[in-house]
């Protein structure tokens, strides 16, 4: 059943402490988390728009509250639910390679922290996330509003099936890995549409954006990761993340 509930050393940032009054030490780690882990050499992230949206969510307003100090680190944190919150990284590039504009529409398949709905929410017209866990999808909700974010919309259920009611969607972001691209998902992206997702084995993923053409996909890999499959199941890998463009 469908639950809708509406619309650094090496890889740690270090928070530095700061006087009562003085700027905000997580707007700073916010800042530092741009220029060392996204915008510098061997990440380059160099969308603009990409990196000022990750500059201005509150990434630590979707973790625990006990991990907000960590929020900021390049790597994936636990949300509950044996979920995680993808690191910095991979959202941003992630979302750079679906090129969102202001009239988009964009479907995520999220599992469950609300983040990459946020990111996305600075870029696209409308934002509809499922989520895969109901308990997880009820708190991104409440947080997601908020924040502020009115034109995102949750519900919680079966990423595999999307969002009929609001397709066909400009652009289609899978944050948890199934085996295959789940054919309505495909449907639901419109002609010209992208759609970034992690498919494969439990042991292998590979991060693939497809171009919808003429009805047809087109698919280029982009770099092997390793997700949270669509069970919902978290795994670890301790591999080191190859560089964007890895075969």
């Amino acid at each position: 059943m469908t639950a809708w509930f509406g619309a650094l050393v090496a890889d740690e940032i270090a928070l530095p402490r700061l006087a009562p009054g003085a700027e905000d030490p997580l707007a700073i780690a916010r800042q530092r988390m741009v220029a060392e882990q996204l915008s510098c050499p061997g990440r380059d992230i160099t969308n603009a728009l990409v990196l000022a949206a990750m500059e201005k969510v509150p990434r630590h307003e979707f973790v625990p509250e006990r991990l907000r100090y960590q929020a900021y680190q390049d790597r994936p944190r636990p949300i509950g639910h044996d979920q995680t919150i993808s690191q910095p990284y991979i959202v941003a590039f992630m979302t750079e390679q679906l090129e969102p504009k202001p009239t988009d529409r964009v479907l995520e398949i999220g599992t469950g922290s609300g983040y990459q709905a946020a990111i996305l929410a600075e870029l696209a017209a409308k934002v509809y996330t499922v989520e895969i866990i109901e308990d997880l999808a009820g708190r991104a909700a409440v947080d997601l509003k908020r924040l502020g974010y009115t034109n995102v919309y949750v519900r919680a259920g079966d990423g595999y099936k999307g969002w009929p009611e609001a397709a066909p969607f400009d652009a289609i972001i899978v944050t948890c890995a199934p085996e295959k691209a789940p054919p309505p998902l495909i449907e639901q992206l419109k002609d010209g549409g992208r759609m970034i997702i992690p498919v494969g084995s439990s042991w292998y993923q590979e991060l693939g954006l497809l171009r919808k053409q003429g009805g047809r996909l087109e698919r280029q890999a982009v770099l092997p990761v390793r997700f949270v499959p669509m069970t919902g199941q978290s795994q670890r890998s301790e591999a080191p993340m190859p560089k964007a463009g890895a075969r």
